[in-house]
């Protein structure tokens, strides 16, 4: 994996590293945004332009997930100041800063795959295990040991990878490796109970803040990547200077689903409406309606031109029409959350769906499926009927008024995407100009740094807020 490369220029690196932090460190402002799915973290400089930003799945435990999105974050901001750097040595030098990405993400997920192993192993050694113990340990083993040899192929540039999330990762290499294996003739291995020990490990090892060291991990990554001959020698300092630089966290806001539960000060904790209002108008300074829908709710939002909520709607505690009903009838279709969306595009027609509510769809569902009918047929009208109760929700808050802005990690699914196009055209005219963004889902957590941002310049700093540790 190592490359060779030509560098025809070695600045200094604490020259180049004290002009992007002339006090000595980065200072940032944090924003966190704890949904009910994921949970997101933005972190702007102190002139407000976004230097990192960090998702995870949001968990069973919420102080856990909060402090996994700073910490990428965080390390996204490391990778900033490493880019400026290697930028500085020419075009030879920049072409490294993808690969040693991907070499540290490497370097996490081989960690990550150790404390599931630990987990699994741990798991076989309880007395519920005892009878299925002899057939289950090599067979668990034997599927660990492949997952890390392959490891590789899921990281490193054109590696395609669904998902940078460890759960969907190794759950998918997981699962296709158990079932090889029991699938060979003979083997005696239990599938279900093999996959049954991952489904209980991953709760364990999600919920566990390991900590780390991103100079340390980040020399590790460079040992794959880092260039053989000349110049290297100036290279490995830049990874360590990098590593080594102190960024500064002046202050904080929390918002989202659970942001009551974040380990912050009352006073630093704001309104999801406001956040994602206020984060749709930064990078679309025309927005005047909002829609986000997350995995719990779905909200409609007025805003005026320089981004403040004048009205809004959201749905009723029920999480028909938002992600989780969506992640439900994903399940109910053995399919990744992010299949939904292109397996409805390929319908050749919308199914007329007559219930979104999550407790009763996964019937409805079944009963179409057993009469014969498509699942991307299904799958197109059961989009259809959560859009609807989306500009149900809109027309309640005020209508669209151009510019409008969709939000929300539903906002990643393309059917969903194109459904609203053509209900809003149907409903507004073909006049609205409907703004989707790659990054739409860190909205409300851009929101909360912007707000961070406006009390570190007005003094309110305070401390950071103390997160759960490693």
């Amino acid at each position: 994996m190592q490359t060779q490369t030509i560098l025809h220029s070695t600045p200094d690196v604490r020259a180049v590293l004290a002009a992007a932090m002339p006090s000595g460190a980065m200072e940032v402002t944090v924003g966190i945004d704890l949904g009910s799915t994921t949970t997101k973290a933005i972190l702007l400089d102190t002139s407000g332009q976004i230097v990192g930003r960090g998702i995870t799945n949001s968990r069973s435990n919420y102080e856990v997930a909060a402090a996994v999105a700073r910490e990428e974050a965080l390390t996204a901001v490391r990778f900033s100041l490493l880019g400026r750097v290697l930028e500085s040595a020419g075009q030879a030098a920049q072409q490294l800063a993808e690969p040693l990405t991907e070499a540290f993400r490497l370097e996490l997920y081989m960690g990550e795959l150790a404390a599931l192993r630990s987990e699994i192993l741990g798991l076989l050694e309880k007395p519920g295990h005892a009878a299925h113990r002899a057939a289950l340990q090599p067979a668990a083993e034997a599927v660990l040991d492949k997952m890390a040899q392959t490891a590789s192929s899921l990281f490193g540039p054109g590696a395609g990878r669904k998902s940078d999330f460890f759960r969907d990762l190794a759950g998918a290499a997981y699962v296709a490796e158990a079932e090889a294996l029991a699938n060979v003739k003979g083997s005696g291995v239990p599938f279900e109970r093999l996959v049954g020990l991952y489904d209980r490990a991953i709760l364990d090892v999600e919920t566990r803040l390991e900590s780390r060291d991103f100079g340390v991990l980040l020399e590790k990554a460079a040992m794959h990547v880092l260039p053989v001959g000349e110049r290297a020698s100036w290279l490995r300092e830049v990874v360590r200077a990098v590593g080594s630089s102190r960024i500064a966290e002046v202050a904080f806001v929390g918002t989202g689903y659970g942001r009551q539960t974040l380990p912050f000060p009352k006073e630093t904790v704001r309104s999801e409406i406001l956040c994602h209002g206020r984060g749709a108008h930064r990078i679309f300074p025309g927005t005047r309606t909002v829609l986000d829908i997350g995995g719990q709710d779905t909200k409609g939002i007025q805003v005026d031109d320089g981004g403040v909520v004048t009205s809004f709607q959201m749905n009723d505690r029920c999480a028909a029409g938002c992600g989780r009903y969506l992640g439900y009838i994903a399940d109910e279709l053995n399919l990744g959350l992010h299949e939904l969306g292109p397996l409805a595009l390929q319908a050749k027609k919308q199914v007329r769906v007559n219930s979104t509510c999550t407790v009763f769809a996964g019937a409805e569902l079944r009963d179409r499926l057993a009469l014969g009918q498509r699942r991307e047929d299904i799958l197109a009208g059961l989009h259809r009927a959560i859009m609807l109760r989306a500009m149900s929700i809109l027309a309640r808050s005020g209508g669209i008024s151009d510019q409008f802005t969709f939000t929300g990690g539903v906002c990643n699914n393309p059917m969903a995407v194109k459904v609203l196009r053509e209900l809003v055209a149907q409903t507004y005219g073909e006049n609205i100009t409907v703004n989707t963004h790659s990054s739409s889902i860190y909205m409300g957590a851009l929101g909360a740094s912007m707000y961070a941002l406006d009390d570190h310049h007005a003094g309110r700093g305070g401390i950071l807020p103390t997160f759960a540790q490693g």
